[in-house]
């Protein structure tokens, strides 16, 4: 299969009328489409422009609200709660994400929490809004009930995702970015649709036995029927599995409890309603701790004694984290790839809502 490659600002143009047309305000709307884009770009398709039907669906349904009416519910100078309103999830996270920052500049660290909110896209976007201040940045969320517990039948906890963000000086920027699931959904969608067999330590189904099914996972995930994602680690304790769970536990912690909103199967709990998912964003200043030149000197030192570190047989290359998604941003300046499935889907968008696909 040849994927499609869209010139990128013809099709952040198509976006961008997409979500006019469903009522979304302009400078929303080119929110949303830069998050999507800037996730193709780094080579994460599964949370890109595939998204859109997504959102689009979302918002028609009503479980997206196009204005996003974030209410700050509590406030210190260190702290945010916030409410979404609903509203699409990377528009209310990157105007938190931008409350958080203004905070953290003015008193050195914030955290930010909000409830009330949608799926957001890639957790490292609002991360890496911070490095532009030479602050440190970090973006967690829960998310639907989609992977097992350690030993568990049946999805109860999120992929939840965590990203942190960390400016460096001669060398990229670190960015770790993952889901505490072995993969994310969006990755199940992405074999689905180009009909491959999933890794048998992907997921389960609906009787708890590692499948390879992809199509299987997610009718059984969409109807609640048994089964789902794996933890980070696998099914078992002997391969770390309980540390992925762990993880994504101490993350809806952090989101859906912490902030009074939805956490596990309450996300996304009855057809039709919002899914009240939950966020926590945080910046730090560097300098409150030394120079920032200084950290970012260290920084580059440890950057290239992994590199350099003797690597295993058969091995060319050690990457640290973030490293494959900016090699692969640089490369994608102009255009961003797009499997021919998603094209189709963005053709079915353009002629729902008579917006003009010119790419």
């Amino acid at each position: 299969m040849e994927w499609i490659k869209v010139n990128i600002d013809k099709l952040f143009n198509f976006g961008v009328e997409v979500f006019k047309k469903l009522g979304v305000p302009e400078d929303d709307a080119k929110i949303v489409m830069d998050v999507l884009i800037a996730s193709d770009r780094r080579g994460i398709s599964s949370h890109g422009v595939a998204r859109m039907r997504r959102y689009v669906n979302g918002i028609k349904s009503g479980i997206m609200k196009p204005v996003a009416k974030i209410e700050i519910l509590k406030e210190t100078p260190n702290t945010i709660l916030a409410s979404g309103g609903d509203g699409l999830g990377q528009v209310v996270g990157y105007k938190v994400m931008e409350m958080v920052i203004k905070k953290a500049l003015d008193n050195n660290v914030c955290v930010g929490v909000v409830r009330n909110s949608n799926h957001y896209g890639i957790a490292g976007y609002y991360a890496m809004m911070a490095l532009k201040h030479d602050l440190i940045g970090v973006s967690l969320t829960n998310s639907a009930p989609l992977m097992v517990p350690t030993y568990g039948k049946d999805a109860v906890l999120g992929t939840n995702p965590l990203a942190l963000a960390f400016p460096a000086g001669k060398e990229k920027p670190i960015v770790l970015d993952m889901a505490t699931s072995t993969v994310p959904r969006g990755k199940l969608e992405v074999y689905n649709r180009l009909s491959k067999p999933l890794p048998i330590t992907w997921a389960t189904d609906e009787t708890g036995r590692p499948t390879q099914d992809a199509a299987r996972v997610l009718a059984n995930l969409l109807e609640r029927k048994g089964g789902g994602l794996l933890p980070l680690g696998g099914a078992d304790e002997e391969t770390g599995g309980h540390k992925g769970y762990g993880l994504s536990f101490v993350i809806d912690i952090l989101t859906g409890v912490l902030s009074g909103g939805a956490f596990g199967p309450n996300t996304y709990k009855k057809k039709g309603e919002p899914p009240n998912i939950c966020h926590m964003f945080a910046a730090m200043r560097i300098d409150a701790f030394m120079p920032v030149e200084e950290f970012k000197a260290r920084l580059d030192e440890y950057i290239n004694i992994l590199r350099n570190c003797p690597k295993a047989d058969g091995a060319t290359r050690i990457y640290v984290a973030g490293e494959k998604e900016a090699e692969k941003e640089e490369l994608h300046k102009d255009f961003v790839e797009i499997d021919p499935k998603v094209y189709e889907d963005l053709k079915s968008i353009s002629e729902e809502l008579s917006v003009p696909m010119e790419f």
